[in-house]
């Protein structure tokens, strides 16, 4: 391992929007032209690996597969932390192809040393990756949602792999169908998210651990432009094409913001942090968050 992030991400070559397991996708739209959106998604995930390599961050690509269009999303991969990998288990068939290309990918990064175990959820235990497991490294926990994908089920077996406490968060809609769609925590120590994606006691949960100057509430709009589906390292956040008031709440509080257009992405319900997995991840206190530049 580097002291560089690093991050999986897969060649978009096969990536498709032809079936409906979340509301986002539009298999409609893409078959008005899939060659034209095909060339647009492999620019925009260039354009994401440029961005996260420009911050100094390292990107292990898997192979794409035909017939499994959201690989693309390897976020829904695995939970990793501490060099520990816990394999997703995905609820819908049109998922459930990915289990072994992503398993065989894990177990070629153990080779290499870059994760050291890969444990797995008990049969009929749904998660879905680090899309539902949130490791926040300033209060040392996963938040972790629960509801349209993963079982609550999951949240026991995630604190008995890892260790760590962690904060189970149910997911009101079928829009916001995992958590990273709606909850990012950001290294400053604030937590950016989307309150009406949460059941009451879920929002009551947040509420409870977060004081009110850490919490940057999304409006509807930001969240449905998949902004709260970021990637941030340090002060800077790699996000979809962003409104200019989410912009001003972040550069407000001594965030960068760098934005791709991933508009084919969202066709599909996935965004920045969808289309990416952090593999480097502990449970090591880490630095202060350094204002941006």
């Amino acid at each position: 391992m580097t002291d560089r992030p690093m991050f999986l991400m897969t060649d978009p070559g096969f990536f498709d929007v032809c079936y409906q397991i979340n509301p986002w996708m539009r298999p409609d739209a893409w078959r008005t032209d899939p060659g034209a959106r095909l060339a647009a998604a492999k620019a925009a995930s260039a354009a994401l690996r440029r961005a996260l390599e420009g911050l100094g961050a390292q990107v292990e690509t898997v192979g794409a597969v035909q017939g499994l269009p959201d690989l693309v999303f390897p976020a829904n991969a695995a939970i990793v932390l501490d060099g520990t990998a816990l394999m997703a288990r995905f609820r819908h068939p049109e998922r459930q192809g990915e289990e072994p290309v992503f398993r065989e990918v894990f177990c070629r990064l153990k080779r290499r040393g870059i994760v050291r175990e890969v444990a797995d959820f008990p049969e009929g235990v749904f998660q879905e990756g680090a899309g539902d497991a949130i490791w926040d490294a300033g209060r040392r926990l996963f938040w972790a949602g629960y509801g349209p994908r993963s079982s609550k089920a999951s949240l026991g077996v995630i604190e008995k792999t890892f260790g760590q406490e962690v904060v189970g968060l149910e997911l009101a809609s079928e829009r916001f169908y995992h958590l990273d769609t709606c909850f990012c925590p950001l290294a400053g120590g604030e937590v950016l998210f989307y309150p009406d994606a949460f059941t009451p006691q879920a929002l009551a949960a947040i509420r409870e651990r977060l004081a009110p100057e850490a919490r940057i509430e999304a409006s509807g709009e930001e969240a449905e432009a998949f902004c709260v589906n970021a990637v941030n390292l340090g002060s800077r956040i790699v996000m979809a094409k962003a409104p200019a008031s989410l912009t001003r709440k972040l550069e407000a509080r001594g965030y960068a913001v760098g934005e791709v257009d991933l508009a084919p992405f969202i066709l599909s319900g996935g965004a920045a942090y969808c289309m990416t997995l952090r593999l480097d991840r502990t449970s090591r206190p880490e630095p202060k968050l350094i204002a941006a530049e």
